[in-house]
């Protein structure tokens, strides 16, 4: 029997979710989850064989007050390596490439998108829980074409740091930079990425899984 956790902010979608696998042979729906916190949680108290998980999640909040992973990506990290882990599909609404990157790097051993039909969600779930890899062709496929990252390590970290939030003036004293030097490696990313602004880098870079 492989015990399985489901983990979706979508009420309605986790529950006709967990209704279809509970119809399904050798397969038991042990618990359910809604953020970072609570699937850690769930994990933590059932000890599933393997974890369906959802990549954009709300953090919520850990007993102790701290807040939970910042979304699905955070939440695999969080999980790998950590006794009896479970093995991993992550599922998205959108078949973005660096979605599908930056699962494969948090140890996740699947990825596909929601509209997966049923029986191959189901396939999936035995494949993964036997130690398979099973990826949505076409988005691996996507995945291969958009190459590694052109951006430098340097550039990389300022990017993350726009991507939070922070203004060229936080940024710099996070990184212990100048403003004008955060000023130029924007500027070098903008550049590099074919975009018009700064916003848009962090998109561009975020959907190839760049940053």
């Amino acid at each position: 029997m492989i015990r399985l956790v489901v983990a979706d902010d979508q009420a309605i979608l986790r529950s006709g979710l967990v209704a279809l696998l509970r119809l399904e042979s050798g397969i038991e729906v042990v618990g359910e989850a809604a953020d970072g916190a609570s699937t850690l949680a769930a994990v933590a108290e059932h000890r599933p064989d393997v974890l369906l998980l959802d990549v954009q999640m709300p953090a919520g909040q850990s007993p102790d007050g701290s807040p939970g992973p910042a979304d699905g990506i955070e939440a695999a990290e969080a999980l790998r390596g950590t006794e009896d882990a479970p093995r991993i599909i992550v599922l998205t609404t959108f078949g973005r490439a660096g979605y599908l990157r930056r699962a494969m790097e948090s140890g996740a051993l699947g990825f596909m998108v929601k509209d997966t039909p049923v029986e191959q969600l189901v396939d999936a779930v035995r494949r993964v829980h036997q130690g398979l890899r099973v990826v949505d062709p076409e988005l691996a496929a996507q995945s291969l074409a958009v190459g590694p990252s052109p951006l430098t390590a340097k550039e990389t970290e300022v990017l993350q740091a726009a991507a939070a939030g922070g203004t060229t003036a936080q940024i710099a004293k996070t990184l212990f930079l100048s403003e004008g030097t955060v000023r130029n490696h924007i500027s070098a990313v903008i550049g590099k990425l074919g975009v018009t602004h700064r916003a848009e880098a962090v998109r561009t870079a975020s959907d190839n899984g760049w940053i």
